[in-house]
């Protein structure tokens, strides 16, 4: 019976290439579309609803950027005058950049690239808390809204006199800067010109969905001590931006 079966659709699909071929495509398209699902899931989703709605919101803008031709590294799309909170003597990243996760959302780095020691990765780790220690009047540590709360930011506090009206963006909303703990990149809020600067200097790349605001930007992952010091110095900049505290 089971030969019968096979010799009959063998039969078929050399009656009908075109259809046998199409329902292949269909069927290799389901599979890759349902791996992918799981993948980004157990990858983590960040803000993202980790949901078939959720994942099909992201695949629009995956799309998108395929046809859209968008480099993320293309630094021109942001504004090279106007207020700049970085050191004037910030340096270029060495080497190349670093490989950054296919799918749009979440914006991630590919992780295991580098292995930072204990003592960087506490150092970067504690960062938002010990800002938001030193200076409690102004600023704040709680779960990233523009993460889905799935990990700490730095927040300015609503009610600062100083607080940059910019900050206050829906997809921000007072979120100054957010470390990702499975691979060490940030994201970070910057004036246009220093995000345009980092982005130049091989630091980081911009947002790639265009809902976010333009000075937010991905850093990369620092790869040794003194790369943790120069991601304090952008956050630094950046909290310097939205409160006008000078860090």
């Amino acid at each position: 019976m089971a030969v019968e079966v096979l010799t009959r659709a063998v039969t078929v699909a050399k009656s009908h290439p075109f259809y046998t071929g199409l329902v292949a495509a269909v069927l290799s398209s389901v599979i890759w579309t349902l791996s992918d699902y799981w993948e980004w899931r157990s990858f983590g989703t960040g803000g993202t609803t980790p949901s078939i709605a959720g994942y099909l919101r992201m695949t629009r803008l995956r799309i998108g950027r395929l046809f859209g031709h968008d480099d993320v590294n293309d630094a021109s799309h942001l504004k090279a005058t106007g207020p700049c909170f970085l050191p004037a003597d910030f340096p270029r990243r060495a080497g190349s950049r670093p490989q950054i996760v296919s799918r749009t959302l979440p914006h991630r780095e590919v992780p295991g690239q580098e292995e930072l020691s204990q003592a960087s990765l506490a150092r970067l780790h504690s960062l938002a808390r010990r800002l938001a220690t030193a200076h409690p009047d102004v600023l704040d540590v709680g779960p990233s809204k523009t993460e889905g709360g799935t990990g700490d930011a730095l927040y300015a506090h609503r009610d600062l006199p100083t607080l940059n009206p910019a900050a206050l963006n829906d997809v921000v909303d007072r979120e100054i800067a957010h470390v990702h703990p499975a691979e060490n990149s940030l994201h970070v809020f910057l004036s246009e010109p220093d995000a345009r600067r980092l982005v130049e200097g091989g630091w980081g790349q911009r947002f790639p969905a265009k809902f976010a605001p333009p000075g937010w930007i991905m850093v990369y992952a620092p790869r040794n001590m003194g790369e943790v010091e120069l991601v304090e110095a952008i956050v630094k900049a950046a909290v310097e931006w939205v409160t006008e505290l000078k860090v």
